[in-house]
């Protein structure tokens, strides 16, 4: 097979300056907030870059637009790029209003990209990342070689060269199984066209859902939107029957802080859901843990006492989790439990943290073997569903201050983020 290389024009490498012989640009991998707030950053420092996506501007983005987020619009502007759009003739949106996955495109991730549109290749899928010359077994002059990125697009395979890498792919298009043990068994696999692992986009699709038998799982905001949207539904097609199936053992604590939560949209989910569970309008099956899927006149879920089904459709909202294929010849390395960065692992255990309590971090905590490569976003926290977009933001900001070889700016991590609630809002785990 024969590759196109790419140089693009000359950048700094950090601190040390000692990445690669030949300055060459920094790249973005992935082209949603998190992404294209790194480029805003990189910008402001006048360091050279340039952005891949695998598909169209934000796709994640896009296949929850339908979505309200639950932050307002002060908690989805990065700073850098809202600098760089009040030169322009860009309104910005009123701080309190929260908008929808749509909106965010629309009115910030769209007039942002403008910005770079030479810098934006879309449609470009990134299949591996390597060091020149050189494996994940070979240390000599390991730093100084830069990054080899293999890239398919339309016309084929290019390979393009780099001189830092931000990892910002996020973990959207990856979820989990509905199992409960985490694994994805043939039998799931089989009965895909009747699974939605996002949340569906319940109006313009009433076809599918109306009058039928669905099974959401999962106990975060993805699924109460989820239930939610299928409620509105039942109003008008009363057949349709709506289970919950968690595996907590009270249906309680999927609520979240209600009235207490400093997001007033987040808290006003889990009153919204728990009335309806009062009122009978939900059934609800927890603890119940997915041991078994299988087909019988519909799908059919078993635990370790019983079976629940048949139901026709399932919306599995059970979180995602990290995919590292194209790292595999960089010195990375994931948290054993979480697999996230590990340094931020203890920092964001869902078990002790909600979004709003995870502390401060950046370029230090962020830090890899393999210099000057960076996972940040949601990938960062593996398979932790406690970030929001404000905490990727001062992710990148740290990260470009870095590599500009500002050590101070870098290492001044600061962020106030709404605390209680239960985290994982469904719209990728970002707002």
């Amino acid at each position: 097979m024969e590759f196109k290389i790419i140089n693009q024009s000359s950048a700094c490498c950090g601190p040390s300056d000692s990445c690669c012989d030949t300055k060459l640009p920094v790249a973005i991998i992935g082209a949603g907030p998190i992404g294209l707030a790194a480029a805003a950053h990189l910008t402001q420092r006048n360091i050279p870059f340039f952005v891949l996506e695998a598909g169209e501007l934000a796709a994640n983005v896009r296949s929850w637009q339908h979505v309200t987020l639950f932050s307002p619009w002060q908690y989805n502007i990065d700073s850098a790029a809202r600098t760089l759009l009040e030169q322009t003739d860009w309104q910005s949106p009123q701080n309190e209003v929260i908008p929808t996955g749509k909106e965010l495109i629309e009115l910030y991730l769209a007039p942002l990209a403008r910005l770079f549109e030479k810098q934006i290749h879309t449609n470009h899928r990134v299949v591996a990342i390597t060091r020149e010359g050189t494996d994940r077994m070979k240390s000599v002059k390991r730093e100084n070689k830069p990054f080899l990125i293999y890239v398919d697009t339309c016309c084929g395979t290019k390979m393009m060269k780099a001189s830092a890498i931000i990892d910002a792919t996020g973990t959207w298009g990856n979820p989990n199984p509905a199992l409960s043990n985490g694994l994805w068994l043939p039998t799931e696999k089989k009965l895909a066209d009747r699974i939605e692992y996002h949340i569906p986009d319940v109006n313009n699709n009433e076809e599918v859902y109306a009058n039928k038998r669905i099974a959401v799982v999962g106990g975060g905001h993805s699924a109460i939107n989820s239930l939610l949207n299928l409620t509105i539904l039942k109003e008008k097609f009363p057949n349709t029957a709506i289970t919950w199936i968690l595996r907590k053992s009270r249906v309680e604590d999927a609520f979240g802080g209600g009235s207490k939560d400093e997001l007033a949209a987040r808290g006003e989910l889990g009153l919204r859901i728990a009335e309806l569970v009062k009122k009978g309008v939900i059934q609800v099956e927890t603890p119940f843990h997915i041991q078994s899927i299988r087909e019988q006149e519909g799908i059919v879920l078993r635990d370790e006492n019983k079976s629940i089904g048949p139901f026709d459709r399932l919306i599995v909202n059970t979180g995602s989790r990290p995919n590292f294929e194209i790292h595999r010849e960089l010195r990375f390395q994931a948290d054993a439990i979480t697999e996230a960065v590990p340094a931020l692992a203890p920092l964001i255990d869902p078990n002790e943290h909600s979004c709003g309590s995870v502390p401060a971090h950046g370029e230090k905590e962020l830090r890899q073997s393999e210099k000057n490569f960076y996972i940040v976003g949601s990938k960062s926290y593996g398979r932790a569903p406690t970030f929001l977009m404000a905490t990727g933001y001062e992710q990148v900001r740290s990260v470009v201050a870095y590599l500009a070889g500002d050590v101070e700016a870098a290492s001044n991590v600061q962020l106030h983020l709404p605390e209680t609630g239960v985290c994982h809002s469904g719209a990728g785990g970002c707002c």
